[in-house]
C-alpha cells in the first residue's frame, strides 16, 4: 500500500489577501466566507483537502493586521495560533500590493518566531496571489524582493480565485506533509460543527448585504437545529447587534432586507447540504456582546486572548 501522509497548512497574511478564497479553491467546496470586505475571517477555519495519498488540514486564519479591539486581538492571536500549530504555513502576498507595510510587520512577526523556534526550520513557502492584476515583469522583481527579505522554501505564483498555480502548490503541500494516517473520514471537508457552518453562511450574507461597519458589530449563532423526519432541517439563528439602530438597518424597509439575507442563506445551506432548510432569523441587541465570553466561545475564539 502506498505510504499515507497528512498535517496542517496555516494560510496567514493581510486581510483580504485571498486566503479564504484559496481555502474554498484548495477543499473545491466553499467552507469559508469570502467577502470584498476585510476581516470577515473571525476563527481558525479548518478545510480538508485530499491530493494523492496526502490528506492536507488547511486552517483558514484571520487576516494579521494592527489590533485595536478586544475582538480584533483574539482574532490575530488565533491567526499566529494557527501559523504556530502548523506543518506548513503558507504566506499570501497580493500581488498587486507587494511588500506593504502589513507583509513586513508579519515577515518581523516570522523572524522574531524563529529565534525562539526549537527544532528543525519550519517550512514557511510564499504565495504571490493574484497575479492576473500585474504585469510578468513586476512579478519577478516582488519575487526577487521578498525573497531577500526572508528565505522562503518555495516560492509560487497563484490566482485563488481563478485556479492558476494552485493545482501546483497543492501537489507540493502534500508531499511536505509528515508520513502519517489520516486525520479526518475521507468524505469530511471541514471540521467545523455544522452549527457553526450555518452561522458563517448567515453572517457571509449579512456582510454581502449591509454597509461598511456595521458587519463588524454583529455575530450570528445557531440556536437551534431540529432533523424532520421529512429530510429537512429547521435551522434557527439569532443575529446579535450592539445597538438599536443596528437592528433597523438589517430589518430594512417592511423587513425587506432580512428576508433577502434569511432566503440567500437558505439557498447556499440547502446547497451544502444537499436537502431542504427551513430557516428562522431573529435579530436581537445586546449591548456588550462584544465583551461577553459566551459569544467569542461560539465564534471559535478564546476571549482571554482579547485582553
Amino acid at each position: 500500500m502506498a505510504e499515507t501522509r497528512s498535517g496542517f497548512v496555516a494560510l496567514i497574511g493581510e486581510p483580504n489577501a485571498g486566503k479564504s478564497t484559496l481555502l474554498n479553491r484548495m477543499v473545491g467546496a466553499k467552507v469559508s466566507i469570502v467577502t470584498h470586505k476585510v476581516q470577515t475571517t473571525r476563527a481558525r477555519i479548518r478545510g480538508v483537502a485530499i491530493e494523492g495519498d496526502a490528506q492536507i488540514v488547511f486552517v483558514d486564519t484571520p487576516g494579521i493586521f494592527k489590533p485595536k479591539r478586544r475582538l480584533d486581538r483574539a482574532m490575530v492571536t488565533a491567526a499566529w495560533g494557527g501559523a504556530a500549530d502548523a506543518d506548513v504555513v503558507v504566506l499570501l502576498v497580493e500581488a498587486h500590493r507587494g511588500l506593504t507595510e502589513g507583509v513586513e510587520a508579519i515577515l518581523a512577526a516570522l523572524d522574531e518566531q524563529d529565534a525562539q523556534y526549537k527544532g528543525p526550520p519550519r517550512k514557511i513557502a510564499l504565495a504571490i496571489n493574484k497575479i492576473d492584476m500585474v504585469p510578468v515583469e513586476k512579478l519577478l522583481d516582488m519575487t526577487k524582493v521578498l525573497n531577500e527579505r526572508r528565505a522562503f522554501v518555495e516560492t509560487f505564483m497563484i490566482s485563488a480565485e481563478k485556479g492558476r498555480g494552485v493545482d501546483d502548490l497543492r501537489k507540493w503541500l502534500a508531499k511536505e506533509l509528515p508520513v502519517g494516517p489520516w486525520l479526518y473520514p475521507e468524505d469530511q471537508i471541514a471540521d467545523l460543527p455544522m452549527r457553526m457552518i450555518a452561522a458563517e453562511i448567515t453572517r457571509e450574507k449579512l456582510t454581502l448585504n449591509l454597509h461598511q461597519e456595521l458587519p463588524y458589530q454583529l455575530t450570528v449563532e445557531t440556536e437551534a437545529w431540529e432533523e424532520r423526519k421529512d429530510g429537512s432541517a429547521r435551522v434557527d439563528q439569532i443575529v446579535y447587534v450592539s445597538r438599536d439602530g443596528h437592528k433597523g438597518i438589517i430589518l430594512g424597509h417592511r423587513g425587506e432586507t432580512i428576508k433577502r439575507i434569511s432566503r440567500a442563506s437558505r439557498e447556499e445551506l440547502a446547497e451544502f447540504l444537499g436537502r431542504p432548510v427551513h430557516l428562522f432569523l431573529q435579530v436581537k441587541v445586546r449591548p456588550n456582546w462584544l465583551e461577553e465570553a459566551e459569544r467569542y466561545g461560539e465564534m471559535g475564539l478564546d476571549f482571554k486572548d482579547g485582553n
